[in-house]
């Protein structure tokens, strides 16, 4: 049985999505691919990390299906896969409806009671004359 709130997407698959967009890394590997394919090369040369590491990074975003690779003679260029972006935003999309909503039924109750609250006479607040400790 399916969660709630998913409709026709994969719980497992929105989980991976999230997951890799959640390093910074694997977001500015992204970023970079949305301009065009990219060897492994070109996408660790901004990183100070080794080879292994942007590998993994990118084994990491291979296994959520946000990029794939092909084969161009000798290197295996890495391109960007927006099917599961579109699916996360899907996602998210049901929740900023909910939100504009919910800020939509608050602005008008807060338009109501602007409407409906009685003016104060004057900006001053009413005190009471206390006596202090040494009075009396």
């Amino acid at each position: 049985m399916q969660p709630l709130g998913y409709g026709n997407l994969s719980p497992a698959r929105l989980d991976a999505t999230f997951a890799a967009l959640a390093d910074p890394t694997r977001r500015a590997i992204l970023a970079r691919l949305a301009s065009g394919e990219a060897s492994v090369r070109e996408l660790g040369e901004p990183f100070s990390m080794s080879q292994a590491a942007i590998s993994k990074h990118l084994k990491g975003l291979e296994r959520a299906g946000l990029i794939s690779h092909g084969r161009d003679a000798q290197r295996r260029p890495r391109k960007l896969e927006a099917a599961p972006l579109a699916e996360a935003n899907e996602w998210l999309e049901r929740y900023r409806q909910f939100w504009e909503e919910s800020y939509g039924r608050l602005d008008e109750l807060l338009e109501e009671m602007k409407r409906t609250a009685k003016p104060r006479a004057s900006g001053r607040r009413a005190t009471s004359k206390r006596k202090g400790r040494g009075e009396r």
